[in-house]
């Protein structure tokens, strides 16, 4: 089979004023015609940075190619200059990125940066350009790609943004298609719409593809080949099969280990520690018909949570799940009140939380915390950890002095498994992983009952995020902690819940304990849900199939909106319309 590229011995490195650092270091790796590699590893394993490299996209200072060569059909591109690489970039070698958001012009409208690529590349006229331009659109799938070629990016949703983003990459069918972590940040219905579009767009074209990616079931699904990098290192390479079935360095059967798997059964975790006399029948939490609705202006309103009902029990984990826009992270923050529930009723050891004054809640907050999504947003970056942790402590004024104050925060971080010398720290100074054990660690200071955990791991890597899930299991055993864990990782969700609802368009349409609802899932929207999880086992990713959603009538969303939870058995709870 004939090689397409061919990296020897690559190196990178950034240079800042007294200090090299090399990201890239003696990297060696080929593609083959037709074939896809995938180049997994951690954030700053340098990933990326090779396939900038390669694009030649890297800016120069602070990075340079230090040494190696890039062979790309018979050519060092590493010799190349600027305006021979503008030949080849988008004609011979395209690109899809992370963020479509970021990679896409907003002033520009979507059609005329498709059309732009192909009268530069193939020299088609401005009419022949646009009639290419929308036979693409609907080839990524984009329907009714006539009225779509004149809207701009904010008028797309973030799965069709990064179709426009394949649609701009393969405009001149490319021999190679780079496609750095282009899934990343969307949701794992449209993830599987992405990568079942990007292999069919191979098989048409015979384009090879680099797939750089964290998630090991993405590379079950896609690749025929993996390369694992650690620390600027390929530290192993190797068939899909061979690198999942016997993998040979401890990193990769470090990555394979990390994370549990949809299909493997849950292990069964210690019951927390709760104080003698709890009732375990008797809710810590109930949520009645809580709606939250946003004005949008000139009449719309957006039901994000539209009269659910639901309760979870002391000691007890409630997964809650469904893809972008569904209102999972809206139901959190109207629990907590920060957002004001437009109706219904949260009740916290049966008090309303949503009828009680600012003084009343400021107290109810030392019972109720959150932990937030981005652990780096979410930390006053001028603040030392002493006084990002510590500042819980004084508005509830749970310290009489500075020493105890210190005591108990170098307490808690040793709780959450950092050092109690992290305190002198600020948060630029620590790794994501680190940074959200310090957003726990902020969440315990007040020694709350209940948390929510609002995607606390969708910022960190895989092996990070197992760590993390683990803390979280050993806090709520040792404290006797309730959760409510929001989350669009299913695995994850699955093996750290008790129960499990699913969220859908501000409703939920399934309840059901954590291992009933994985195996015997009733409403089609968790049906489609769980099929659209990458397995990491290729075996398994070759023979699964997909169930589709299809496309809401105006009947579904009626039907939806008049619908009900009902009882199906035992605990199992399915939206019915009535």
């Amino acid at each position: 089979m004939e090689t397409i590229l061919q990296v020897k011995d690559l190196r990178v490195s950034f240079l800042s004023r007294d200090h090299e650092f090399e990201a890239v270091r003696g990297v060696s790796f080929e593609v083959k015609k037709g074939e896809t590699l995938g180049i997994v590893g951690e954030s700053g394993s340098g990933k990326s940075v090779t396939a900038r490299s390669i694009m030649r996209l890297l800016p120069s200072p602070p990075s340079y190619l230090k040494e190696g060569e890039i062979t790309f059909l018979g050519d060092n591109l590493a010799d190349k200059t600027e305006k021979e690489m503008e030949g080849i970039r988008g004609r011979d070698i395209g690109m899809i990125f992370q963020d479509p958001m970021t990679s896409l012009n907003p002033t520009i409208r979507i059609g005329k940066q498709i059309a732009e690529s192909l009268m530069k590349h193939q020299k088609l006229s401005k009419k022949e350009a646009k009639k290419q331009a929308i036979d693409i659109l609907k080839l990524v799938g984009i329907r009714n790609s006539e009225v779509r070629y004149n809207q701009y990016p904010h008028e797309f949703s973030g799965g069709m943004r990064q179709r426009v983003m394949i649609a701009i990459a393969l405009a001149c069918r490319p021999t190679l298609l780079i496609a750095d972590e282009p899934t990343t940040a969307l949701d794992v219905t449209i993830q599987a719409q992405i990568l079942n579009l990007m292999k069919d767009m191979q098989e048409r074209f015979g384009t090879s593809i680099i797939l750089i990616t964290h998630d090991l079931g993405v590379v079950a699904g896609m690749c025929d080949r993996v390369a694992v990098m650690k620390r600027g290192e390929i530290v192993e390479t190797s068939t899909t099969e061979e690198i999942f079935e016997n993998p040979k360095h401890p990193y990769t059967k470090k990555l394979l280990h990390a994370l549990p798997r949809l299909d493997e059964k849950k292990k069964q975790k210690p019951a927390p520690l709760i104080l003698p006399g709890t009732d375990l029948n008797k809710p810590l939490l109930e949520v009645k018909s809580l709606r939250q609705h946003f004005d949008m202006g000139k009449g719309n309103v957006l039901k994000a949570v539209d009269d659910i009902s639901f309760h979870i029990r002391e000691g007890e984990t409630l997964g809650l799940v469904g893809e972008s826009g569904s209102g999972k992270s809206t139901t959190g923050r109207a629990i907590l009140r920060l957002y004001e529930p437009t109706g219904g009723d949260v009740l916290y050891q049966g008090m309303p939380v949503n009828r009680l004054s600012k003084s009343e809640m400021k107290l109810m907050r030392r019972h109720m915390q959150m932990i937030f999504q981005d652990p780096y947003a979410s930390l006053n970056p001028r603040f030392k950890v002493l006084d990002i942790v510590g500042q819980a402590l004084d508005v509830h004024k749970l310290s009489s002095s500075r020493g105890e104050r210190k005591r108990r925060v170098e307490e808690l971080l040793e709780m959450v498994g950092l050092e109690a010398a992290h305190a002198e720290r600020y948060p630029h100074e620590f790794s994501g992983g680190q940074r959200q054990r310090i957003g726990i660690a902020r969440a315990l200071a007040v020694e709350p009952k209940f948390i929510v955990c609002d995607e606390p791991l969708s910022a960190l890597d895989v092996s990070i995020q197992s760590q993390v899930v683990k803390l979280l299991e050993d806090l709520q055993h040792r404290l006797g902690l309730t959760y409510l864990f929001i989350a669009h990782d299913l695995s994850m969700v699955k093996h750290i819940s008790d129960r499990v609802a699913v969220m859908y368009a501000g409703k939920i349409v399934e309840l059901a304990a954590s291992e009933e609802l994985y195996a015997n899932p009733q409403h089609a929207y968790t049906k489609s849900l769980l099929s659209a999880i990458p397995i990491p086992d290729p075996k398994v990713e070759k023979r699964k199939k997909r169930v589709l959603m299809e496309e809401q009538t105006e009947e579904d969303k009626y039907q939806l909106k008049n619908s009900k939870l009902v009882e199906i058995s035992n605990g199992h709870w399915v939206a019915i319309p009535v």
